[in-house]
């Protein structure tokens, strides 16, 4: 703004906006912003932070409008100031896509799968259900620990696995998957997949309807929630989701590995669940001569956007309402998700009843060795000592 001329008077609205619309990254747009008050209202009345975060995460264009339900927006003008009222709500959508772009950079990266809620099939359920798969052991005590597919004899026949992850709103960078390798088997096999795909998406409007009349009894409690979505979810299979994402194919190895599959770029899933789709069959179980997918363990690495953010759907529309719920930069979850979970640790505790209760000798967990001795081999001693 050399001797106090403002280029954007210079050059008209179609080309600075073309300049402008070529900046990559939100902080940009912040320290244009900040240069002077005109700078700022250009960059407010473009929508020129609700077009970057488009070109970042294209399920956006999907926003109807933005809400803030955080105390932090303006009242209403009085009735009749239109101009005013459309001002504040151009301020208001700068403030929601300027946070969330930031949020989409700089939260933490962790851990997002909060719940497994369906497989396409399971050969014996509870001992090899989806369950399993948050496990990051392939063994607990001295049981293995895998989902396993129903044997088919075609080859070609996929199957998927769906979860419910941590937030309505997660930014995805990669998913990690192990198949599972057979030790107990002859040849010890590893029953991977061919190929695998990724859908994120959400359950469709109408089951939100059914869930929040089915939760009136309860006062709307979490869990109570919780349950209901997934058991609706259980006996509906794929009907009740809508998918905004599908990725490309990725080729699996046969290695009893985490194998990493990397999105080409991160991707914004909306309303939170994720299907992992299993493409191809490449081992035939020598017992029964049929094909099976197994899988040991499942991770998804991202971000997740709230308590900042959350979204409201449209029943019959694929429109949804896009609410900042913070402006509080969230904090990193306080126990790494690499770490065992309270439920891993009960279900370790199971385990080991279950041993102490079949007379094993050895118990090793968690690096420790503790000796149980046999009550019949107790009793057998006691016999030899009185022969002699």
């Amino acid at each position: 703004m050399k001797n106090g001329l403002d280029f954007l008077n210079l050059l008209n609205c179609d080309v600075s906006l073309k300049i402008l619309k070529n900046l990559e990254d939100p902080s940009d747009f912040v320290r244009f912003s900040a240069v002077s008050r005109s700078w700022r209202q250009f960059v407010i009345e473009n929508g020129l932070l609700k077009h970057l975060c488009q070109r970042m995460f294209p399920q956006l264009s999907r926003v109807d409008h933005v809400n803030e339900l955080c105390g932090t927006a303006k009242g209403h003008a009085e009735a009749g100031s239109s101009n005013f009222m459309e001002w504040e709500a151009l301020k208001r959508e700068h403030r929601v896509y300027a946070f969330f772009a930031r949020g989409c950079l700089s939260f933490a990266l962790r851990e997002c799968i909060y719940e497994a809620i369906i497989a396409s099939s399971t050969d014996n359920d509870p001992e090899e259900g989806i369950p399993n798969t948050l496990e990051p052991r392939d063994r607990v005590g001295r049981r293995a620990s895998y989902w396993s597919s129903k044997g088919q004899s075609n080859p070609a026949v996929p199957e998927t696995l769906t979860y419910r992850l941590c937030a309505d709103l997660c930014v995805i960078t990669e998913i990690n998957i192990r198949p599972f390798q057979a030790y107990f088997q002859i040849g010890k096999p590893i029953y991977s997949a061919n190929s695998v795909r990724f859908r994120m998406g959400h359950v469709k409007s109408c089951m939100d309807n059914i869930v929040k009349e089915s939760c009136q009894d309860c006062g709307n409690d979490k869990s109570c929630m919780d349950n209901i979505v997934k058991e609706s979810c259980q006996d509906c299979g794929n009907e009740k989701f809508a998918w905004t994402y599908t990725s490309q194919e990725f080729p699996m190895a046969q290695e009893n590995c985490l194998q990493n599959f990397r999105l080409p770029e991160p991707v914004l899933c909306i309303g939170g669940i994720l299907q992992i789709e299993l493409l191809g069959r490449v081992q035939r179980q020598e017992m029964d001569s049929l094909y099976y997918i197994c899988v040991s363990h499942v991770q998804v690495v991202g971000r997740p956007l709230s308590p900042a953010f959350g979204i409201q759907t449209f029943e019959h529309s694929e429109k949804f309402v896009l609410e900042a719920l913070s402006y509080e930069q969230p904090t990193s979850p306080a126990q790494s998700s690499s770490a065992p979970s309270l439920q891993m640790r009960v279900r370790d505790l199971e385990q080991i009843l279950n041993l102490l209760r079949g007379n094993v000798v050895n118990v090793v967990e968690y690096g420790y060795e503790w000796e149980i001795e046999d009550e019949e081999s107790d009793e057998e001693d006691e016999d030899e000592e009185d022969r002699e």
